[in-house]
């Protein structure tokens, strides 16, 4: 039986066809193909960017509509939360000098390239990344900058300009590098920046820009590059400067054993005995890669609930290894799942990403424990928890309404039977519809209010810089 009031209100409920529909009216995503929970079968309704009423399969909703979304023919899935990615890696995609390379061997051969970055660069590779995660259903995405050569010293804010300009949420980490090859470390002398320049910087940004309120778009964290790549007094201080302001940490860590080498001879410790001894061992912090690992290792990270993002096509790109999410979660540790850089993955695609994740953990773990609905679990509420969320990474009454759409048309799911299983198995790649915080930043496959092939045109143009 349907609602007195949403019949009242039938004559003037509009088709939710173009971007016109604001976040102060009321929206509902109707009847969708499928559905991440049975909770929403029936739909979602939406107001002031909120999610207000979860509507059961086969029925209507309790408050009044002015806008109508019609899913039938729709996946509907919580936004897709990146929790690792170095946009402006999309500038080195596939380069040359750094193809068939191991992670090590890898760096020192793009860390001369990626010195010759300048403001100009940052901002198109920002906006193509944010713009091919928007387009595969992603809604958040989490970037960790640590290049600033002279003349870069603004490039978080380069990102921010753009995360604002496509309307997409972001968890930018102000990186960082301090030990260069003079130091023991492996980045150029030209990349890495004195500590108290990153701590003033990491300071000014946290000030100027995070915003620690329930709805965020802009927040910030500290993101020291690794422990081949700092000192031991700077990845201190940013836990302390992150404590003082009560933000996240970030790092890569336990990528492959050539880092575990290096912490065995720079610091007499492993990785996770070095990440403690420096005051990171805690539910503040999300890791990178997270591969190598021991037993006792994985426990000790659990206890703290220290997050991990993992990254299935960089990880099989560079050979590093296959990260143990199952038994990272089990001890108490988020999962998530990231692209990460576009120069070792080499794309931004977060819904193929999720079919990565699927791949690579049924060699580990087998075909029955990592199902479609677990990878996608990762990549929506894991990567929120990793991110110190609540409000993001799952469809319910009283989170963002941030969620993505996805048609089943295109020729690899002629014949498929399950919908939902089939984004995953079959390979979807676009998303049809994406919202965030209640506004559509895509429809019927664009980016609203975006020129795409200028931007597409600018990048090559200054990738073609860097190849000489």
């Amino acid at each position: 039986m349907q609602n007195p009031a949403t019949l009242a209100t039938a004559a003037s409920v509009k088709d939710s066809t173009t971007p016109s529909a604001t976040p102060s009216a009321t929206t509902w995503i109707k009847h969708p193909l499928a559905a991440l929970d049975s909770a929403y079968a029936g739909g979602v309704v939406i107001r002031d960017g909120i999610i207000i009423e979860l509507v059961a399969a086969g029925q209507t909703p309790v408050s009044s509509i002015d806008t109508i979304h019609d899913a039938t023919e729709q996946v509907l899935l919580p936004g897709l939360i990146n929790s690792h990615h170095h946009f402006y890696q999309t500038l080195t995609r596939a380069h040359p000098q750094a193809l068939n390379k191991e992670l090590f061997s890898w760096l020192v051969s793009l860390y001369p390239i990626w010195a010759r970055l300048h403001p100009a660069m940052v901002e198109s590779s920002t906006s193509i990344a944010l713009a091919e995660m928007l387009l595969s259903g992603c809604t958040t995405a989490s970037d960790h900058h640590y290049l600033f050569p002279a003349g870069l010293e603004e490039a978080i804010d380069i990102q921010i300009q753009q995360a604002s300009r496509l309307g997409v949420r972001v968890h930018l980490t102000r990186g960082s590098m301090s030990l260069g090859k003079d130091q023991g470390g492996l980045p150029p002398q030209s990349t890495v920046q004195s500590e108290q320049t990153i701590l003033d910087d990491s300071e000014r940004l946290i000030q100027r820009y995070h915003d620690a309120r329930p709805s965020a778009m802009v927040r910030i964290a500290l993101a020291p590059c690794s422990p081949f790549s700092v000192s031991t007094d700077l990845m201190k201080a940013s836990a302390t400067l992150a404590q003082q302001h009560k933000v996240q940490l970030h790092t890569h860590l336990a990528e492959t054993e050539d880092e575990t080498a290096f912490c065995l001879r720079m610091f007499g410790q492993r990785p996770v005995d070095y990440l403690e001894s420096v005051g990171w061992l805690s539910d503040r912090v999300w890791l990178a890669h997270g591969i190598h690992f021991n037993d006792e290792e994985v426990q000790r990270l659990g206890k703290a609930g220290v997050g991990i993002a993992h990254c299935p096509s960089s990880n099989m790109l560079l050979a590093s290894g296959q990260c143990p999410t199952l038994d990272l979660e089990a001890a108490g540790c988020p999962v998530g799942i990231g692209v990460d850089g576009s120069a070792s993955n080499d794309g931004s695609n977060m819904i193929l990403e999720v079919r990565q994740a699927l791949l690579l953990q049924r060699l580990r773990y087998g075909a029955a424990r990592i199902t479609h609905q677990k990878v996608l679990d990762w990549a929506t509420r894991g990567s929120a928890a990793c991110l110190g969320r609540d409000d993001i990474g799952e469809l319910a009454v009283g989170k963002q309404a941030d969620l993505a759409l996805f048609k089943l048309d295109e020729i690899q799911f002629a014949g498929a039977g399950d919908p939902l299983a089939a984004l995953i198995l079959c390979g979807a790649q676009r998303a049809d519809r994406v919202m965030v915080q209640g506004r559509w930043r895509v429809i019927d496959g664009q980016i609203c209010d975006l020129d795409i092939e200028a931007m597409k045109a600018r990048q090559r143009e200054l990738a073609a810089q860097l190849l000489t």
